[in-house]
């Protein structure tokens, strides 16, 4: 079938093909015209490339793991135990990304709960606030920074 129909039975399109091919996930042989002429082992092929990419794999770690890969009727599956290194290590990978995302929504729920308790809903009141609060902290250093140097100054005077 050609790189249209082909596109159509996969749900894929014909720019993300023409990724996969040049990736070296997909080989299609040519026709004498120059068209890609596409099977249905290409299919399955692109389910199971659709697959690990949802899992989390990268084209180059999907590229080395199909070869080891069968089709058994419904999805790509996995031939031999040498993929288990590669494997455990991609979800060792996921793992510390699931645990990175995790900690920043924590922050992001640290943050929510912190704006909810304010009670200010109106975003220039908000600014206001921080304007004038940003004022305050800016008075307080030049105060803290007068009675620094006054009671330098006075306890330089009385000796």
């Amino acid at each position: 079938m050609r790189m249209g129909e082909f596109s159509r039975r996969t749900g894929v399109s014909q720019r993300l093909l023409r990724y996969y091919e040049e990736q070296g996930l997909l080989a299609p042989p040519r026709l004498p015209s120059g068209y890609r002429e596409y099977s249905e082992a290409d299919v399955a092929t692109v389910r199971g490339i659709r697959m690990l990419l949802a899992a989390g794999l990268g084209t180059a770690t999907i590229a080395e793991l199909l070869p080891c890969m069968t089709d058994d009727g419904v999805s790509l599956a996995p031939a031999c135990s040498g993929m288990l290194p590669d494997l455990n290590r991609e979800r060792e990978r996921l793992d510390a990304a699931v645990a990175d995302l995790l900690a920043a929504r924590d922050a992001l729920d640290d943050i929510i709960a912190a704006t909810e308790s304010t009670g200010i809903a109106d975003p220039e009141a908000c600014a206001a606030i921080g304007a004038v609060q940003q004022s305050a902290d800016i008075g307080a250093a030049r105060r803290s920074s007068r009675s620094a140097r006054s009671s330098g100054f006075s306890a330089s005077a009385g000796s």
